[in-house]
């Protein structure tokens, strides 16, 4: 374990934003992050961070971000039901993966969603008809607020359309350090979300295992998605709005292709890809500097950062697209991704 000074994040988040934090240190086991948590400069002001794949670092950081390392896939069985533990730090994509070739099945729908274990139930993560609160048993951490660790159940974590209690009333004070998820061996295909229907009819064939579903995602989100690797993003930068079902009918008075999904009996789901779109700012470029900043041309809920865009000049195009749906559409977007430094 080592704390670095003024430490460049450029490499650990997947915008590629050249930024700073005053403090910097990974963790690879829960009596890593105490030792961490005892020092009065970083518990004063810390941020945990996973993969890197769903923050906007803006200006540096007057604090001390700790990169969750904790490794871990293990798994027990009682019946068809299997309880896999998950370390924080274990790469999301690579437990699904995992699990797909263990014929478990519960978390195929959510293939490649960069990140890692410890943040999945922050975000809720969902993809494909399924989200984390599908399948998430319980999820354990040290609790500032306590000074101790905790074990959540699934409801205590009160799970929202990409919320959690770890947004809310435990924001910035609980570090989740494992998760178990709660799998089974039956098989129990989810093909009924319209995407995957719509491939599967493409290749005329019906999904017979949780590896067709897995290769179906991972073939779907390629085909739309930019890799981090190759463009900086943050996945959806977005998230889909909630709407009441008598707003929903005003704008689907005005456009009748809006794509709408039901929620429940009160509230409609519409994609903010959709609004995006219409408002003209798919593939637009945004130029300061010499550095540059857009939104993707296959993928309007994806801001990229094509040429040493800084945080802010992201931020700034976040909010031009936000000031434009609303006017257009009465509806203000939500971002999606945690802001950090601003």
């Amino acid at each position: 374990m080592l704390v670095s000074e003024n430490f460049n994040l450029k490499k650990y988040n997947t915008l590629g934003i050249d930024a700073t934090t005053r403090w910097f240190a990974a963790f690879e086991s829960e009596e890593e992050l105490l030792v961490l948590l005892d020092k009065p400069e970083i518990r004063e002001k810390f941020h945990v961070l996973g993969e890197g794949s769903n923050v906007l670092f803006c200006n540096a950081f007057d604090g001390a971000i700790l990169h969750n390392r904790i490794p871990g896939f293990a798994a027990t069985s009682e019946g068809s039901n299997v309880f896999l533990t998950l370390g924080g730090g274990y790469k999301w994509h690579s437990a699904v993966e995992r699990s797909v070739a263990s014929n478990y099945y519960g978390i195929e729908n959510l293939a490649l969603i960069p990140g890692s274990a410890g943040a999945a139930p922050v975000q809720n993560i969902g993809a494909y008809g399924v989200e984390i609160k599908d399948v998430l048993y319980s999820a354990r951490g040290f609790n500032l607020k306590t000074a101790k660790f905790e074990t959540l159940s699934n409801a205590d974590c009160r799970f929202g359309y990409r919320d959690s209690i770890f947004k809310t009333e435990l924001r910035g004070c609980f570090v989740i350090t494992q998760i178990t998820l709660l799998l089974s061996t039956e098989k129990k295909i989810r093909a009924d979300y319209s995407a995957l229907q719509n491939y599967f009819e493409k290749v005329g064939t019906l999904p017979q295992s949780a590896q067709d579903i897995f290769d179906a995602v991972c073939a779907i989100r390629r085909s739309k998605l930019p890799d981090p690797r190759e463009i900086g993003n943050a996945g959806s930068f977005f998230k889909n709005p909630v709407l009441s079902r008598e707003q929903a009918e005003v704008l689907l008075n005005q456009f009748a292709d809006l794509p709408n999904y039901a929620v429940d009996s009160t509230h409609v789901k519409i994609p903010a890809a959709y609004l995006i779109e219409r408002a003209g700012f798919k593939g637009a470029v945004r130029e300061k500097n010499g550095r540059r900043v857009g939104v993707h041309a296959r993928q309007a809920l994806v801001l990229v950062n094509t040429l040493n865009a800084t945080g802010e000049m992201v931020l700034e195009l976040a909010e031009e697209i936000r000031a434009k749906v609303h006017e257009l559409f009465g509806v203000l977007l939500e971002m999606e991704v945690s802001v950090v430094g601003y």
